[in-house]
């Protein structure tokens, strides 16, 4: 009949724990008779010899020996018979030289010789052992037998019987049995317990299961497109799944460390940690936009999840333009309606000739502004963010305008990058010369090349920057601005505090820096340095109009700042 092990967790732990309970034990108790056993033989040998040894001490022994015959009514076989009963021997035998009996139990014994060699006794040693004789096994021993000179002149052995030694160790055995059965006892009583406590930690579900459900649970992890971070009660990390070594830029050595040891000190750490609180908290690591959530464990752990939201932020920031653009747009198209009106009236009047003017001067003075910002600043994407950020800022009523020293004509590395900088910058600066009004509010943009190095400077009238505020206002998550709930049906405000974070992370990204200082008259100015983002131009030569731009009939500079956005 084939025995089935059982599938159960607890029901494999209980069957293990007391099949090696009780082996422990049996092999416990075995090792523990063993010497005990040996240790009873030992004693019956030493008590075999005393009595031997006080027997052979007798000195009238010897005499008697030496005067009388072997007879079993003789003083030896008296003296042996008597010390015999007095110490509960099996025997007390004494012999000549010759090893003849003078004295024994069974009195027909007497004058034989003795069953066993005596030769090692009679040359003057004495012998324990365990051996058989005419009265069966014995614990024995044999002393020599000297007269009052010394001289041998027997040997005297003395037997204990064997039986009484097994009764002893069998009489040990029960008491031996009862703590071993205690022990036992014990020993499944703690068995059934860790097994309940493990039914309860594991819900019952067998070794092959959990074995299942570990791998599925690795598959999952590291298949999901979402980051987790789980950290142990010391908040050292313990699992990091391959989204979120890809998020925080960690490698596969990141298990078991601090947090503090592989990721720098910010708010991306100080998130994870839980040391900032809240839901979906904002965080930027490496370039990327990252939503973290944090859940405790039972343990007094904690399962961190990111979410990768970079790509998101980017579209909403393009339809963020987008939607400002339509609001210029609709702006300028009443703009568009007055001068065609203008134009229609001029054409139904007959002044054809002012139309004509009026249609010129119209016309130029944008493809004037939009030239000048093609020829200072050669990108196309830097150009025509400056061109939408510039009817943004119209319909807000404020001046964008270009710096004079404004020059970028080199090609560069990466446009997206610059113009995630550039976009954030003009941003913050609408935000501030809009809610801070003031007379002839504005905002400047300077773009410039040092080598390879781009240089953007952002100023703008807002109200500034107070000095203690000018690091933190580069943190994630935060910001100096409320958020707004939506209206009129425009798109909600999304979350702030991530524009300044992500210019900082840029430049950082670079080698270069982002700071904040004060504008002269009021306002602040934001200056991002940004190495190694230009490819120079062959020979480093500027084209030549923008040499002629920059240069009047003296060689003097004489460029003005180029108002490309005036508030309408």
């Amino acid at each position: 009949m084939r025995i089935h092990w059982p599938r159960r967790v607890f029901a494999q732990v209980l069957t293990a724990q007391v099949a090696l309970t009780t082996g422990v034990l049996v092999l416990a108790t075995g090792l523990f008779l063993a010497p005990l056993s040996s240790q009873f033989d030992d004693q019956a040998m030493r008590r075999a010899l005393s009595i031997a040894q006080t027997t052979a001490a007798d000195p009238d022994l010897a005499r008697e020996l030496a005067g009388t015959p072997p007879d079993p009514r003789g003083p030896v076989q008296a003296d042996a018979e008597r010390i015999r009963r007095a110490t509960g021997a099996l025997y007390v035998v004494v012999m000549d030289t010759h090893g003849v009996r003078w004295s024994h139990t069974r009195t027909a014994q007497i004058g034989r010789h003795v069953s066993t060699d005596p030769s090692r006794t009679l040359a003057g040693r004495q012998v324990r052992q365990i051996d058989t004789g005419t009265l069966g096994r014995s614990a024995r021993a044999k002393v020599p037998l000297r007269d009052a000179r010394g001289r041998i002149v027997g040997a005297v052995s003395v037997g204990i019987a064997y039986d009484s030694v097994r009764g002893r160790l069998l009489g040990t055995l029960p008491t031996v049995l009862r703590y071993a059965g205690a022990a036992l006892a014990v020993g499944v009583l703690a068995a059934v317990a860790l097994s309940r406590r493990l039914r309860r930690r594991t819900h019952g579900v067998a070794f092959a299961d959990i074995s299942a459900l570990l791998a599925e649970r690795e598959a999952m992890l590291h298949s999901i497109r979402e980051g987790v971070v789980a950290f142990d009660r010391r908040g050292r990390i313990r699992l990091v799944n391959d989204e979120a070594g890809r998020l925080l830029g960690l490698g596969a050595d990141a298990a078991g460390r601090a947090l503090e040891d592989v990721l720098p000190p910010g708010r991306t750490t100080e998130v994870l940690a839980g040391r900032v609180a809240g839901a979906d908290l904002l965080a930027v690591c490496g370039g990327r936009v990252l939503i973290a959530n944090r859940v405790p464990t039972r343990d007094g752990g904690a399962v961190v999840t990111l979410r990768d939201r970079t790509e998101l932020e980017l579209l909403c920031r393009e339809l963020d333009g987008t939607q400002g653009l339509l609001d210029a747009l609709r702006a300028q198209d009443h703009e568009h309606a007055n001068q065609l009106h203008t134009l229609r009236g001029l054409l139904e009047l007959g002044r054809h000739h002012k139309a004509l003017e009026f249609v010129t001067e119209v016309a130029g003075a944008h493809r004037a502004s939009a030239e000048q910002i093609a020829e200072r600043v050669s990108d196309p994407l830097l150009s025509a963010l400056l061109v939408g950020k510039a009817a943004i800022a119209a319909e807000r009523g404020v001046a964008l305008r270009v710096s004079p020293s404004t020059l970028l004509t080199d090609a560069v590395v990466d446009p997206r990058d610059l113009v995630t900088v550039l976009g954030n910058l003009i941003d913050n600066a609408l935000d501030a010369a809009a809610e801070h009004r003031r007379d002839d509010p504005c905002v400047e943009v300077e773009l410039r090349a040092e080598g390879a190095t781009a240089v953007l400077r952002v100023s703008d009238t807002g109200p500034g920057v107070p000095p203690e505020l000018r690091e933190r206002i580069f943190a994630e998550g935060w910001s100096t601005k409320a958020a707004q709930p939506p209206a009129g049906g425009r798109l909600p405000v999304r979350g702030r505090g991530i524009g300044l974070a992500l210019v900082r992370r840029l430049a950082e990204r670079y080698g270069g820096m982002a700071r904040v200082t004060a504008r002269a008259g009021g306002g602040a100015v934001f200056t991002v340095v940004l190495p190694e983002a230009l490819t120079l131009q062959d020979g480093g030569a500027e084209p030549a109009g923008a040499a002629a731009g920059r240069r009047g009939p003296e060689g003097r500079h004489v460029r003005s700042p180029t108002a490309i956005g005036e508030p309408r």
